[in-house]
């Protein structure tokens, strides 16, 4: 859902929280798939992360640097009249997600009884290590408890102004 341009902050902050959601689900599939030895594609599972890149920034309806004048309009003409001051848009930035694949061999561990030990007993496992996982899922838990603020706190400027 796009909410329109005079609410922008809510939509750089439901950016922020789909990043980081997306950044929490990845870290539960890499810690749902720690011990997976063997995958569709035939090897152990290769751990997967994040990454974010601005694919874009623009000003909408101007080119950048350009600013635009907004004028306040009274209703009587015993009211005091406001110079126009120049006024800047919000930058609109649109994100790439992208789903990478850590290609780091992961570790090998003498097992001569399980089904996808080598010839010489050893098993590779996969290169997920748990500890690193549950920083990056802390990481991201506060990444998004900060957006969620940050939208409370736009959600009660816009409510108090309402109230003006």
């Amino acid at each position: 859902m796009k909410i329109g341009p005079k609410f922008s902050a809510f939509n750089i902050i439901a950016k922020g929280l789909k990043i980081q959601k997306k950044r929490m689900d990845l870290v539960a599939e890499n810690l749902a798939n720690a011990e997976t030895t063997k995958t569709a594609a035939g090897g152990p599972y290769k751990r997967k992360y994040l990454t974010v890149h601005a694919t874009d920034f623009k000003i909408p309806g101007q080119n950048v640097g350009e600013q635009q004048t907004i004028s306040l309009e009274t209703t009587s003409a015993d009211h005091i009249r406001i110079p126009a001051q120049p006024q800047s848009e919000t930058q609109e930035t649109n994100f790439s997600l992208q789903t990478q694949t850590d290609n780091t061999p992961g570790e090998m561990v003498y097992m001569p009884d399980h089904p996808d030990a080598d010839e010489n007993g050893y098993v590779q496992m996969p290169n997920v290590n748990v500890i690193t996982e549950m920083v990056d899922m802390i990481a991201a838990s506060r990444g998004f408890e900060a957006n969620v603020t940050a939208f409370n706190g736009a959600k009660q400027i816009a409510k108090d102004s309402l109230e003006i």
